[in-house]
């Protein structure tokens, strides 16, 4: 297993001191800054959106790993890539692929994989790394037609939409079978895993595959980041 990337959520830093906690990330040791971009539609909240990222890319000079928890992800990839993110990452069941009566919840419903692949396809052509996320109920089977495409598998252990969610323990196989696709690929694909990540959390998933590591309230709320950020690279090492 390659070492684990830490990826510090800025969705719980302080919204009117954004460029200090994207700094405190930086000088803590985090490797990653995660970015979670939301429309109102796709997940029941809104964040933030590329004039946002561009401020972060200026203020730091972590990896920017740009979560898009939008519908149409395909009509602002190039506007992330040019605001300076690293990674982009897009729902398996975003731009028409969920199930009918799952709107805020969306489970994938396979309608328009050509959509999902072309914009995976354009992320990369950008510049980026192109993720691909699936929601709790979604099963990781939905990325395998995509395997040639990503570069990260993004598993939600929250339904997405907001911080401080309760980790669900039930997604840990799906991080194993996620592992076991990329072995089966032969590509180096990161593992990621996003929602309730702390120091009891983090080892679990570790040992079932993730490499990446997404943790936002567990370690803003922490007054030494730094600390926190390494309590939970040596928890998920142990």
């Amino acid at each position: 297993m390659p070492p684990a990337i830490i990826a510090p959520s800025i969705l719980a830093g302080d919204f009117a001191n954004m460029e200090r906690d994207a700094r405190r990330a930086e000088q803590g040791g985090g490797d990653w800054l995660h970015c979670d971009v939301m429309d109102g539609h796709f997940v029941p909240n809104i964040t933030f959106g590329p004039p946002m990222i561009e401020a972060l890319h200026r203020s730091t000079k972590l990896p920017l790993d740009v979560h898009l928890m939008i519908e149409r992800p395909d009509q602002y990839a190039e506007q992330f890539a040019k605001a300076g993110a690293h990674v982009q990452t897009i729902h398996v069941e975003a731009l028409g692929n969920k199930k009918a009566g799952t709107e805020g919840r969306a489970v994938f419903e396979k309608k328009n994989l050509a959509a999902i692949s072309e914009t995976l396809t354009r992320i990369r052509q950008l510049g980026c790394l192109a993720g691909l996320a699936v929601n709790p109920l979604t099963p990781v089977n939905a990325v395998e037609p995509f395997l040639e495409s990503v570069d990260l598998i993004l598993i939600m252990s929250v339904w997405p939409g907001f911080g401080g969610q309760k980790f669900m323990g039930e997604v840990v196989p799906k991080i194993r079978e996620a592992r076991e696709l990329v072995k089966r690929s032969g590509r180096a694909i990161h593992v990621a895993v996003d929602g309730g990540i702390d120091n009891s959390s983090g080892k679990p998933c570790g040992d079932a595959g993730a490499d990446v590591f997404v943790a936002g309230s567990s370690l803003y709320r922490h007054s030494d980041l730094g600390k926190a950020i390494e309590e939970l690279r040596r928890t998920i090492s142990a």
